[in-house]
């Protein structure tokens, strides 16, 4: 099955070419037929398996673009609002979609202004319902997205959610997605939809088995030493790099250049010419390191990558899968190793549980067991290197000035001056600080949620005559 399968209009088509998609996933070939026939649905796939573009295809070749809010997509975080907004408007930029991210800590007017102009809300619960009781704004949308459903439930929005879709409009087409499917989810799925099509895409793992997933807690100011020391104790043949941002991507190749490494960086900002000649240099093997953003890795296909290194842990466990996937190709083993500091263990552990594969706490080797590692290779190198004539003619030379054991100490030191370890002896946290804050970590996501302080007992009405009361 292709994307063509679908009927799609030229546009998206083009979009998802560009976006470099081969065919559809799973939840994309169960769920895209069925949300163009205009049906209510629940689809429980867990991250990772292309949910996004499951629901956004669909209702982007559906919008009418006739200057209102069309759809609404509700997040549980701010990051994925951002993430999800994106993603709508890179599959839909060649319909000119425009979309409005909505979330806490930003300004309400440049919000509001923003939702004016959109055709595609994505939304946290928290500012939405703000914005809708305030009367600040009313949307009357045609499709509505609920991602990340137990997540929500986690998080404790659930009353919120509840309270938002009775400003919502009925003759609506619902959406809710959710990874896993308790009690409470059911029935918001039995309160909000309409006869909907069940959808499950079952996957013990969404990680591929062949990849080794490590991570390593060290404190912000540590992460430049911390990635320098990991190249050089792992010794990847050919490694991406991921970074959140472009300016990231640049700094970190020039850091990595300055430290004698063979790096190139990729990014949006790039032309197309620079972005086809960096990833043939680091196809080629001309570059031994990528470092590249989200977006600018997507549809990359480099089946002999070895290891991945995430500078910074990603927001979102779909952005984890999708970084790590680089590796571990073609039935090759792959390594991915994650640079995470104590204010992210709880991004950390959520990841965890959505990928539904454990990664493994390490310390970060000391700068003595890194020059015991390269001794160690040096010498394998020697004793299994074949003599030339011309070395033979040069040892010759030297052992008239010099006796073999110094011109043999000579040459060694040669070679080990030319590879300087980088950094300090011990970087990072050590096993038992990590397993303390791990429990730190775990202790708080366990505790209750608070009460958000909403008004949740007047009952769940999903009409809109039942609104007048909340506008001004």
């Amino acid at each position: 099955m292709t994307f063509s399968d679908f009927n799609l209009k030229s546009q998206i088509m083009k979009a998802i070419e560009q976006a470099g998609f081969k065919e559809p996933s799973p939840i994309q070939k169960e769920a895209i037929p069925v949300i163009l026939v205009g049906k209510d649905m629940v689809g429980q796939a867990h991250t990772g398996t292309g949910k996004t573009a499951a629901f956004a295809l669909p209702i982007l070749n559906m919008l009418e673009l006739d200057g209102e809010v069309e759809a609404l997509v509700i997040v549980p975080t701010r990051e994925l609002a951002t993430q999800v907004s994106d993603e709508i408007f890179r599959l839909g930029k060649y319909l000119g979609i425009k979309t409005a991210t909505v979330y806490g800590g930003s300004s309400y007017s440049r919000q509001i202004n923003h939702i004016a102009n959109a055709a595609v809300v994505v939304a946290t619960p928290g500012r939405l319902l703000d914005l809708l009781k305030s009367g600040k704004i009313e949307l009357n949308p045609k499709f509505v997205v609920l991602d990340e459903a137990d997540e929500m439930l986690d998080m404790g929005f659930l009353d919120d959610i509840k309270e938002i879709f009775t400003y919502l409009p009925t003759n609506r087409q619902t959406l809710l997605f959710s990874a896993t499917m308790p009690n409470e989810i059911k029935e918001l799925a039995r309160q909000i939809l309409h006869s909907p099509e069940f959808i499950s895409i079952t996957k013990k793992e969404v990680t591929n088995a062949n990849i080794k997933q490590f991570y390593y807690v060290v404190d912000e100011r540590e992460r430049d030493e911390a990635l320098i020391r990991l190249i050089d104790y792992k010794n990847p043949q050919k490694a991406i790099v991921f970074c959140r941002m472009k300016v990231e991507v640049d700094r970190l190749a020039d850091f990595l250049n300055a430290q004698g490494l063979n790096a190139r960086g990729l990014h949006g900002d790039m032309q197309q010419r620079q972005r086809e000649e960096t990833i043939r240099a680091f196809k080629k093997g001309a570059a031994d390191i990528l470092i590249a953003t989200d977006v600018a890795a997507r549809g990359l296909d480099i089946s002999d990558v070895t290891h991945v290194f995430n500078y910074h842990i990603p927001f979102d466990p779909e952005s984890y899968v999708h970084r790590i996937g680089r590796t571990g190709r073609a039935g090759k083993e792959g390594v991915a190793i994650s640079l995470v500091t104590p204010h992210e263990f709880k991004q950390l552990l959520r990841i965890q549980k959505a990928v539904g594969s454990s990664l493994i706490n390490k310390e970060i080797p000391t700068s003595t067991e890194v020059k015991n590692k390269k001794a160690k290779s040096l010498m394998d190198q020697i004793l299994s290197q074949e003599v030339s004539p011309e070395a033979v003619e040069l040892v010759n030379l030297l052992e008239a000035e010099v006796d073999l054991s110094t011109v043999a100490m000579k040459l060694a030191s040669l070679v080990i001056a030319q590879d300087k370890e980088y950094g300090k002896e011990k970087i990072g946290k050590s096993l038992k600080e990590i397993e303390r804050l791990l429990e730190d970590a775990k202790r708080e996501l366990s505790r209750p949620h608070r009460s958000r302080g909403r008004n949740t007992n007047r009952g769940f009405r999903n009409n809109r005559r039942g609104r007048s009361s909340h506008r001004r």
